[in-house]
């Protein structure tokens, strides 16, 4: 269990990248989905829908991850994002109540993604009448 109260995930449908921070340190983890290779296209009349199915799994370890953190951002480039905010809505309720925001965020460096959480948080905190942690 980590001792930093903010956390930032971006996610896509291959891996999670995990940030628990505060103003002066930080930790991070990467969690792999575990099925991350699975490249599905839709063909005309195939009656599916092209897209894969949400990865439980996945899903869940990176809920694990953030559920230690008193508040979090969701960041990422594609639909991975809300998947994982309705996964938390329906499978853990008390993460899903610590997110902050969700944004659309491409693919930025670890170093960019940490600053702007911190960045975030300030704010976030500030309006939430929070001392940064």
């Amino acid at each position: 269990m980590n001792s930093h109260y903010h956390a930032l995930v971006w996610i896509d449908h291959r891996e999670a990248r995990i940030f628990h921070f505060n103003v002066t340190d930080s930790s991070h983890e990467v969690i792999l989905s575990t099925h991350p290779d699975q490249h599905l296209h839709h063909k005309a009349n195939s009656g599916d829908s092209g897209h894969a199915a949400v990865d439980e799994k996945y899903l869940k370890r990176v809920s694990e991850a953030l559920a230690s953190a008193g508040a979090i951002l969701i960041t990422g480039p594609s639909s991975a994002k809300k998947e994982l905010v309705t996964w938390l809505e329906h499978h853990a309720p008390a993460t899903a109540k610590k997110v902050s925001a969700v944004e659309t965020l491409d693919h930025p460096t670890d170093g960019v993604l940490l600053a702007h959480g911190r960045k975030f948080f300030r704010a976030d905190d500030r309006m939430n009448g929070l001392t940064s942690a």
